[in-house]
C-alpha cells in the first residue's frame, strides 16, 4: 500500500555476507593449522597405509562381492567391472560384460544393480564421492553391451517388466517423484507418483515373486505403500493402506496374499514387529491377520520371501540368527549363526522358487564369508573361498552394561587372543545411537590392523540405535536422547571395571549423528577418555534444528523434536547438545574429519565447534598451572572432496 515502509533487505544481506566471510576465515585458519600439524604424522601415516593396502589385498580383493543369480547365470561386480559367469562353472572363467571406466565414469562406484526379467537390460546406479546424487545407466546386454539411456539424479529403481523401469529422482536429499520409462516400441517417460509431504521419502521395491512393484513412502515413523501390478505395468498404482501416524509397514507377496511387516498393533498387542497377511483384493489394515510375532528386543534386520518359506534375519543382544517360517508345515525353525558374525548381506536371488538362500556374514575384523541355507536339507553350509585366510587370533566377547535406569545395554568386544595385560592395551570405543540404525559392523581393514597391533575394539549398542528393535530406538530419541548418553557412560565404565584398558588409553570414535552422544560425553565425562575421533559429526543440534531452510530439518523433527514450537524441547536439546555445553575443563584430544561440500552436516557448525572447544581447553590450561598439565590436540581435517561419510576404498585409505 502507498506510504507503507518496505523492510530493508540490506541488513539481512549484510549479516549473510558477514557470516560467509567469517566461515571463510575460520576455514582458512583450520586449513593452515592442519597443514602445519599433518607432517608430524608422516612416518606413522606411511606405515599404516602400507599395512592397510597389504590387508586389503589379502582379504577384500579375494572375498568377492555379493552375487546375483538368474537360473544358469551369475552376475557380480568387482573393481568396477561387471562379470557374468555360469552357475556351475569356476568364476575364474567369468566374462567381463563392461567396466564403469568404459562408460566414462572412472571416479564413480556402483551402488545398485537391477537386471530386467528377460536379462536383456541392466540398470546400474553410479555415485561419485563429491555428490549425494547418483546417475542411473541402463545397459542393453548382449555380445557387445551398449548404453541405452542415462538418467541423472536417481535414487532407487526397479524393473516392472522386461522393458519397463520405474525410478525415483533425488533433489536436495529428498526423493518425492516416481517415473516410469520404457525402451522398446513407443519409448516414453512419464511421472507416476508425487509425494507432497516434506517429511516423507519415496523408494521402490519389487516383491520377490516379481508380481508387484511397490512404491514406498516413508517418514521416520509412518509409511504408505502403493502397488504396481507387474502384469499390467502401465496401470495406475493402487493403495494398500492409507498412512496412519505411527504405523510403518513393508509389503511382500505370495499366492494372492500380501505379507506385511508392520508396527500396527505394536507395542500393546505384540512384542515387536509382527508379520501379518491380507488378501490383495482387500488389503486395508482391518483385514490384517497375524502370521508371526517377534520376541521383545529383537531386531528384524532383513526378510526374504520364497515360494513355500520365508527367512527372517534377526538380531538379539548382538547375536545373529535365522528364523525359517514354513508356509506348508506352519513351523518355525530357529538357526543360530556363528558367534563372531555381526552383519549379514543377502545375495540377490531373483527366482523365488529356489531351494537355497545365499548370504554373506562379516564382522569389523572378519572379512565377508559366504553361507547358504538349504530348505530341503534344513541346514547351513559354509561356502569356502580358498584364497582368504581365516582369522583365528581374534576373540569376540558380548557384554551387558547396566545403565542409569537399570536397562541392560549390549557391548560387542574384539581383542587379540594372545594379548596379555588387557588393562594396559589401548581401547577404541564406537558409538552411534540414532534413527533406529545399527552401529556399522561390516569388515574394515583398519579394524583388523588394530587387533593385530594389540588394540581392543568395543561397539556400544546404545538406545536410539536399532540393535534391539523399535522400542530401543524410541527409548533414545526426542525427549529420551539423554538415555543414550547414560548408556554410553555405563558401557565405558564397565569395560574399564572389567579390565579392558583404562581412561588414559581409551579413544572414542563416532560418525555423523553418533557425534551427538560422543560430543556430549566429551562434555560430561572428559576424564573417561583420552582421545575422540569424529567423522562428519553432528555437533550443533540446536542451531541446526532451528534452521528450517536446511534440507533435512523438517523430517529430522521426528528424531530430535521441534525446538521452534516447543519450549520444553528447546531446553532439552540445549541440555545435551555438544556445541552448547562446551566449558573450560580438561578435554581429551579431538580429531575431526569434515567435508567441504557436506549437504547433511553443514561445515559451519563443525568449524564453530572446533574453535569453541579449543578456546575452552586453552582457557582451562591457562587457569590451572598444575605440574604435568597438558593441552589437548584439537585438530580438524577438512576434505575438499568426498561427501557425507561415503567414500571409495582409495579415499577412505587416505583418510
Amino acid at each position: 500500500q502507498e506510504g507503507t515502509k518496505v523492510p530493508s533487505k540490506r541488513k539481512q544481506n549484510t549479516s549473510t555476507v558477514t557470516s560467509e566471510l567469517l566461515h571463510k576465515k575460520l576455514l582458512k585458519s583450520e586449513q593452515k593449522n592442519w597443514n602445519d600439524i599433518s607432517p608430524t604424522y608422516k612416518a606413522m601415516t606411511k606405515r599404516i597405509k602400507e599395512k592397510l593396502e597389504e590387508l586389503h589385498n589379502i582379504y577384500t580383493l579375494n572375498s568377492g562381492s555379493p552375487r546375483m543369480r538368474f537360473g544358469e547365470n551369475v552376475y557380480f561386480e568387482e573393481n568396477g567391472c561387471i562379470f557374468l559367469a555360469k552357475a556351475d562353472d569356476d568364476e575364474g572363467n567369468a566374462d567381463i560384460l563392461f567396466s564403469i571406466e568404459d562408460l566414462g565414469f572412472s571416479d564413480a562406484f556402483i551402488q545398485r544393480i537391477r537386471i530386467s526379467p528377460d536379462q536383456k537390460y541392466m540398470a546400474i546406479r553410479l555415485k561419485t564421492e563429491n555428490s549425494e546424487e547418483a546417475t542411473c545407466i541402463i545397459m542393453k546386454l548382449g555380445n557387445f553391451p551398449v548404453v541405452e539411456k542415462v538418467i541423472p539424479s536417481v535414487f532407487s529403481f526397479e524393473w516392472a517388466a522386461n522393458d519397463v523401469l520405474y525410478y525415483t529422482t533425488q533433489r536436495n536429499l529428498k526423493c518425492q517423484n516416481v517415473f516410469m520409462t520404457t525402451f522398446t516400441y513407443q519409448k516414453h517417460t512419464k511421472l507416476v507418483y508425487t509425494e507432497q509431504d516434506a517429511r516423507f521419502f519415496v523408494d521402490l521395491y519389487c516383491t520377490k515373486d516379481r508380481r508387484f512393484l511397490t512404491i514406498n513412502s516413508n517418514s521416520k515413523t509412518t509409511s504408505e505403500v502403493w502397488l504396481v501390478d507387474c502384469r499390467q505395468p502401465f496401470g495406475s498404482p493402487t493403495l494398500v493402506q492409507a498412512r496412519t501416524t505411527g504405523v510403518i509397514y513393508h509389503i511382500e507377496h505370495r499366492k494372492e496374499q500380501l505379507y506385511i511387516l508392520t508396527t500396527y498393533g505394536e507395542p500393546a498387542e505384540y512384542k515387536e514387529i509382527p508379520l501379518m497377511k491380507a488378501p490383495v483384493a482387500s488389503s486395508g489394515k482391518e483385514n490384517w491377520q497375524l502370521v508371526y510375532a517377534l520376541e521383545k528386543q529383537t531386531k528384524l534386520v532383513d526378510f526374504e520371501m520364497f515360494s513355500d518359506d520365508c527367512i527372517m534375519f534377526l538380531k538379539n543382544a548382538g547375536h545373529l540368527y535365522l528364523n525359517v517360517i514354513s508356509f506348508v508345515s506352519h513351523s518355525v525353525q530357529s538357526i543360530k549363526l556363528p558367534t563372531w558374525a555381526c552383519e549379514f548381506e543377502l545375495e540377490s536371488h531373483p527366482e523365488h522358487t529356489t531351494s537355497t538362500c545365499y548370504f554373506q556374514l562379516s564382522s569389523p575384523v572378519h572379512p565377508p564369508k559366504r553361507f547358504a541355507y538349504s530348505f530341503k536339507e534344513n541346514n547351513l553350509i559354509e561356502q569356502a573361498v580358498q584364497e582368504v585366510p581365516i582369522i583365528t587370533n581374534c576373540h569376540t566377547t558380548r557384554l551387558l552394561a547396566k545403565s542409569k535406569d537399570e536397562t541392560l545395554v549390549p557391548i560387542t568386544v574384539f581383542h587379540n587372543k594372545n594379548s596379555k595385560e588387557l588393562h594396559r592395551r589401548p581401547l577404541l570405543v564406537h558409538v552411534y545411537g540414532a534413527y533406529g540404525i545399527d552401529l556399522h559392523m561390516s569388515f574394515k581393514e583398519e579394524k583388523l590392523m588394530l587387533i593385530e597391533e594389540d588394540w581392543i575394539l568395543a561397539y556400544c549398542h546404545v538406545r536410539g540405535g536399532g540393535e534391539q528393535g523399535l522400542s530401543w530406538h524410541r527409548d533414545g530419541c526426542q525427549h529420551n536422547k539423554l538415555k543414550g548418553l547414560h548408556d554410553l557412560r555405563a558401557c565405558i565404565m564397565l569395560l574399564h571395571d572389567l579390565g579392558f584398558s583404562q581412561p588414559k588409553h581409551t579413544a572414542l570414535a563416532a560418525a555423523s549423528a553418533g557425534g551427538v552422544l560422543a560430543g556430549a560425553l566429551c562434555n560430561t565425562d572428559p576424564a573417561l577418555i583420552r582421545a575422540m575421533v569424529l567423522q562428519a559429526p553432528f555437533v550443533d543440534v540446536l542451531n541446526t534444528m532451528l534452521k528450517t531452510h536446511l534440507p533435512l530439518t523438517i523430517e529430522e523433527q521426528e528424531e530430535w523434536g521441534n525446538p521452534l514450537e516447543d519450549e520444553k524441547c528447546m531446553k532439552y536439546i540445549k541440555s545435551y547438545c555438544p556445541y552448547q555445553n562446551i566449558k573450560p575443563q580438561c578435554y581429551p584430544s579431538v580429531f575431526i574429519t569434515a567435508y567441504e561440500n557436506d549437504e547433511r552436516v553443514p561445515l559451519t557448525g563443525i568449524l564453530q565447534y572446533i574453535q569453541k572447544l579449543r578456546k575452552a581447553a586453552l582457557e582451562h590450561a591457562s587457569r590451572t598451572s598444575k605440574k604435568g598439565n597438558w593441552i589437548p590436540n584439537i585438530i580438524l581435517d577438512v576434505q575438499a572432496n568426498g561427501s557425507h561419510c561415503d567414500s571409495s576404498w582409495e579415499h577412505s585409505l587416505n583418510e
